[in-house]
């Protein structure tokens, strides 16, 4: 049973990982806390999750009051359950609480306060070590980080965060000893006492180190230079023992993307591919998304030499590249609905007006691209000159969000101008107006209020 759950969480780990890579974060976050809760006690998988919160936040905009006040409800929920000594439970809705905002302070507590609860200090430590890398710089929070790790003795982690304060503060005595106490305590842990008089034993610890090293290499998120080449090496030989391990071959593929050696990544993922046999959806969006990345490197390449007729013809290719590519995905998965959203807004850029209104209907089935959906249906009517369905599709979308986000900003803004086609000037001038409130600078809607406004003193003069 404890296998079973241990392959399924890291199952989960790895359809997470590449979905963050791929920039589907609420993807990522969905399948990172599906990992977390088969294996709770697994500190890399709350790390990735830590890492899809937070970019998943930093692509949205600043959280609204109603966003707040459940932020409030959500750790009052939490503390009732480190009081009653529920700490796995808190720890689950303390995720749920990150996934909605990881950097607010009052969220972060909650979440070490859960972690506490639980005994678990070192996935504690995890939640303040995000906070201090993403902008909050205090030495007070690397500390508390330090402190953590001390307490899970994670000697190594807890080694470097006090590296990381002795260089903020280099005439700290303090900190100094601390920093001397966990080295010495990280290298007795990383193999002197098991090795110290063995035959062999030196040149195991040796080992070890070189393992080690591997593995802090595995685990930055972006690798490069000497260490890409050695890890890149390494995932051949891996490749070459193990031919039809897809783990090996996706994270070789994923060293040379980030490289940027688009054309080897191509290669790679193409040899996956064959090598897989069955039609696997993420090797497939990895390969797309790789393409596009190769053209728009040599896009970059071309301008850069002065060569500008031929930078448009390619970037003309890569266009027409990711509407065939689309197409030919949907046919072989037919029901995936954000494919199907995909396609639909490149038939909508297209001009293929039938077509992406074939697709985006479909597209509204699926909760994640609904709203969006709702909007390119809309903006298709509003091209075939069917402004009445154009309008019933904005206002169910309207009537779904409840903030005014870049979306219903969008929306609303479109509202108005149906209304101020139509002639109704004062349904027209309300609906800039809500937007206003919002965002004074948006597309040209001062100047269309002016108009409206004058418009309807016209009117009444």
């Amino acid at each position: 049973m404890a296998v079973d759950l241990a392959q399924k969480a890291q199952n989960f780990m790895n359809r997470g990982r590449q979905a963050l890579e791929s920039g589907r974060f609420e993807l990522a976050m969905e399948l990172l806390m599906e990992a977390v809760k088969a294996a709770p006690d697994v500190l890399e998988a709350r790390k990735l999750l830590r890492t899809a919160q937070i970019a998943n936040f930093k692509s949205k905009g600043k959280p609204g009051l109603g966003a707040k006040i459940g932020y409030m409800l959500a750790r009052q929920k939490i503390m009732g359950l480190v009081k009653k000594g529920k700490g796995a439970e808190a720890m689950e809705e303390a995720e749920k609480l990150l996934c909605q905002n990881p950097l607010d302070p009052d969220n972060i507590e909650a979440a070490v306060k859960a972690a506490e609860a639980a005994g678990k200090t070192d996935h504690a430590a995890v939640t303040v070590e995000a906070a201090y890398e993403c902008g909050r710089k205090d030495p007070a929070l690397l500390e508390r980080v330090a402190n953590y790790y001390q307490m899970a003795k994670d000697w190594a982690r807890a080694r470097d965060a006090y590296l990381k304060l002795a260089q903020i503060k280099p005439g700290d005595q303090r900190i100094q000893q601390l920093l001397k106490n966990t080295e010495a305590q990280a290298t007795m842990n990383a193999g002197w006492e098991q090795t110290a008089g063995k035959k062999g034993g030196f040149q195991a610890l040796i080992a070890n180190k070189e393992q080690a090293k591997r593995l802090d290499q595995a685990n930055k998120a972006v690798v490069t230079g000497d260490d890409a080449d050695a890890l890149i090496a390494e995932k051949l030989a891996q490749i070459e023992k193990e031919p039809k391990n897809m783990n090996f071959r996706r994270a070789l593929a994923r060293l040379y993307i980030q490289n940027k050696r688009y054309a080897e990544a191509i290669e790679c993922l193409q040899a996956a591919i064959e090598v897989a046999g069955a039609m696997d959806p993420e090797l497939d969006r990895m390969l797309s998304q790789t393409y596009v990345q190769y053209y728009t490197q040599r896009i970059e390449e071309l301008r850069a030499a002065g060569e500008e007729e031929e930078a448009q013809k390619t970037e003309q290719e890569r266009d027409q590249f990711v509407l065939d590519d689309l197409a030919a995905r949907v046919e072989r998965y037919p029901n995936d609905l954000h494919l199907r959203y995909e396609l639909g807004t490149q038939y909508f850029k297209w001009g293929y007006y039938d077509e992406a209104l074939e697709n985006l209907q479909l597209a509204q089935k699926s909760p994640k691209d609904r709203l969006w959906a709702l909007y390119y249906l809309a903006m298709c009517f509003l091209k075939k000159e069917q402004t009445d369905m154009a309008v019933m599709q904005l206002e169910t979308a309207r009537d779904a969000i409840p903030t005014m986000d870049d979306l219903k900003k969008k929306v609303v803004y479109q509202l108005g101008l149906c209304a101020e086609k139509a002639g109704d000037l004062e349904k027209a001038y309300q609906y800039y107006k809500d937007v206003y409130a919002a965002d004074v600078g948006f597309e040209d809607l001062s100047q269309r209020m002016l108009a409206v406004s004058q418009a309807l003193k016209a009117k009444q003069s």
